[in-house]
């Protein structure tokens, strides 16, 4: 069994690592690494996951597509039509206190790399830096059948932090990342997934890059007592 101060260290570790080494992760760690986030619990065990590994050429030729993808919406925002997410991943109407957190992680972190409000384009470039997957050497692609219902969405979280709490055990780091999912119809035809798959999100995944400032980034969590309430 491992010990529970093992789990706690992975859990405390894991964060969202935004710039990887170039250091290759073996198809077997992958493989080991897949199987035990495998293990994660799903309704009626439907476990309705799917993952698409891209390495190498696969991952490269993503990474422009998308990339030339994001660099034209830019240049003509008329084309954002085009990208549509498959799924709300964000509210269509923020409101208090999600949109004061998601607003403190954004300039924490664009201050962090000293971007200031209305710098446009080093706001562009860092978002691109998804795109590129931050330099990880393994991109993952998940996918959902169309057939299953909201409930999967749940299971699919489970299964999400199961494999970056398995990956930090061996030593790994990722990046869970939504922002892909308005590519979809680049990606999709990309992996070979069917017509009956949607996008779920992609994640990076590597060895992070320690000596990289971004990667002393840390969110807050809002303490026990503020999301939860005692019933005696």
């Amino acid at each position: 069994m491992t010990s529970a101060s093992t789990i706690a260290q992975a859990i405390d570790t894991r964060m969202s690592a935004r710039a990887f080494t170039q250091q290759a992760v073996p198809r077997e760690l992958l493989t080991e690494l897949l199987a035990q986030a495998a293990r994660a619990p799903s309704g009626t065990n439907t476990q309705p996951w799917k993952v698409y590994v891209l390495q190498g050429h696969s991952r490269d030729s993503l990474v422009d597509k998308v990339c030339a993808a994001h660099d034209e919406v830019r240049a003509h925002p008329e084309k954002a039509a085009d990208y549509r997410e498959a799924y709300d991943y964000y509210p269509e109407k923020w409101v208090s206190p999600f949109i004061d957190r998601r607003r403190e992680n954004g300039w924490s972190l664009y201050g962090l790399l000293g971007i200031t409000k209305g710098d446009k384009d080093k706001m562009h470039a860092q978002h691109q830096r998804n795109y590129r997957f931050f330099d990880a050497p393994v991109g993952l692609m998940f996918t959902l059948d169309k057939v299953m219902g909201r409930g999967s969405l749940v299971d699919y979280g489970m299964f999400l932090q199961t494999l970056m709490l398995a990956a930090r055990g061996m030593g790994l780091h990722t990046c869970p990342q939504a922002a892909w999912n308005g590519f979809a119809n680049i990606i999709l035809p990309h992996i070979g997934a069917g017509d009956n798959e949607m996008l779920i999100c992609g994640m990076a995944l590597g060895y992070a890059d320690d000596k990289d400032i971004v990667n002393t980034f840390r969110t807050p969590r809002e303490p026990v007592e503020n999301f939860t309430r005692w019933l005696d």
